[in-house]
């Protein structure tokens, strides 16, 4: 399911869709119009808007930020406040009632010059690795109806794979960037914790692993992203992460590609870091394979975090979220990790310490390696029904465990880690291999994805 046509969008990415708006050869409102035509064109069958907002984004056009993006038509989760808009959280629980102000990220997002479009999909409070929320529908995989586009970012990702704008905004609490990018075929990045504008509310939970960015389809998006937002805010906690244009120097990389013994990933997925690997070392890196860094209890604690955030949203949901809240609506995964919280409520004191002590242990894993590298996920995408919100709430956690045993690391520890479609599954599906590097270090990320890719360009739906 593409959406690429003879327009004025083509199959640029949004470095080159900025500089035909800036020097002329197209307008703004032309690129905005295009996009809007794409998504009547494809959303019917993807699923993947929550809330269009395609005269609000021809006005806003009118008098775009000028930003490095400025004109480029883009898209917001719907977990991010934009005033005049609603922000639905993927939840049948929440009013539609526009907000009325923006968050300081979706500012800082904006000042871009990116042109909102609307809200896309995502699962209830982002609580799930998919994308299939009941309060919408699911949203499809553009590169196969039918199955996961992953999540929780994947109303973005599914917007950005079909070729209907060359970026969208996600955010990432347990690999909800890089897990669609890994679905859909495109790159993820999750930056460090501070790098971006955080979400608001953040600074009450003991663990801050909610982290904000954006999907594309190039690298050189990605790095310009990065790059200016920095104008916008500077964390001078973090090494600057400035203007990456071109490889850098050799790397010391290490892989590994299972999670234990006893759950295997899927031999596509480890064939597509085998086959990374390979080309890491032809490129002249120093590749091994290492023992997986984290301890077998690192999950648990994680997942025990997760429920206490299901928790938060169902009981404090008119505090945390809106004061009409219906929690009677929430959905079953949602309420089920509730009870399971409730449950095991005495080990979450000492769970929070661990994680929180995490980042260190995480730290050590870079002492002899400046990358590490391994699936984004164990399996290729699902259908729907696998992980979605009717498969009672014992199995779809297990199964969720399963899925995404990987990410969430990055998001305790606060590290960066990126999503590069380097994999394919036997049925033609995307696969995402995931890279890691020290916290604040992106620069390294992005100058090894930049060379990747021009030594092996990924197979997309817009060319």
């Amino acid at each position: 399911m593409t959406a690429v046509c003879d327009d004025v969008l083509g199959t640029s990415d949004a470095v080159e869709v900025a500089r035909l708006i800036r020097t002329g050869e197209i307008q703004a409102s032309e690129a905005v119009d295009a996009a809007i035509a794409r998504a009547e064109r494809v959303n019917p069958l993807l699923n993947a808007i929550a809330t269009p907002l395609f005269e609000s984004a021809r006005q806003q056009v009118q008098h775009p930020c000028a930003g490095i993006f400025a004109g480029v038509p883009s898209f917001i989760k719907d977990n991010e406040p934009v005033a005049g808009s609603p922000a639905l959280h993927g939840s049948r629980g929440i009013p539609r009632k526009p907000a009325e102000k923006s968050s300081p990220f979706a500012k800082q997002f904006l000042s871009l010059g990116l042109i909102n479009l609307g809200k896309t999909t995502m699962p209830e409070f982002g609580l799930t690795g998919t994308t299939e929320a009941l309060a919408y529908g699911p949203t499809h995989n553009p590169w196969k109806r039918g199955f996961s586009p992953g999540g929780s970012s994947g109303g973005s990702a599914a917007l950005v794979a079909a070729g209907v704008v060359p970026i969208a905004h996600g955010n990432d609490g347990g690999g909800s960037i890089r897990i669609p990018a890994s679905c859909c075929g495109l790159v993820g990045l999750k930056p460090s914790r501070g790098r971006l504008v955080a979400m608001e509310g953040s600074e009450l939970f003991p663990v801050k692993i909610v982290h904000q960015g954006m999907l594309s389809r190039s690298v050189r998006d990605t790095a310009s992203f990065f790059h200016a937002a920095e104008q916008y805010y500077r964390n001078p906690k973090l090494p600057e992460i400035g203007s990456v244009t071109q490889p850098g120097r050799r790397l010391r990389i290490g892989f590994f590609t299972e999670l234990d013994e006893d759950t295997p990933c899927h031999p596509d997925c480890v064939a597509a870091v085998a086959d990374a690997a390979k080309l890491c070392e032809a490129l002249g890196h120093s590749v091994e394979e290492v023992p997986r860094p984290f301890d077998d209890g690192f999950l648990e604690d994680f997942f025990l975090y997760w429920a206490m955030l299901g928790f938060a949203a169902t009981r404090f949901g008119r505090r945390l979220v809106d004061p009409d809240f219906d929690r009677s609506k929430v959905e079953e995964f949602t309420e089920g990790l509730a009870c399971y919280f409730k449950e095991n409520a005495s080990g979450a004191p000492t769970a929070v310490l661990r994680l929180r002590r995490f980042a260190r242990q995480y730290a050590r894993g870079f002492d002899d390696y400046d990358v590490l590298m391994n699936p984004t996920v164990t399996m290729p995408p699902p259908e729907h029904g696998y992980i979605g919100p009717e498969v009672p709430f014992d199995t779809l956690l297990e199964r969720t465990k399963w899925f995404i045993p990987f990410t969430p690391t990055q998001n305790v520890s606060g590290g960066p880690a990126m999503s590069l479609p380097l994999g394919r599954s036997k049925e033609g599906l995307p696969l995402g291999v995931q890279f890691a590097s020290a916290l604040g270090d992106e620069r390294t990320l992005l100058e090894l994805a930049l060379e990747i890719e021009a030594a092996t360009p990924w197979p997309s739906l817009v060319c």
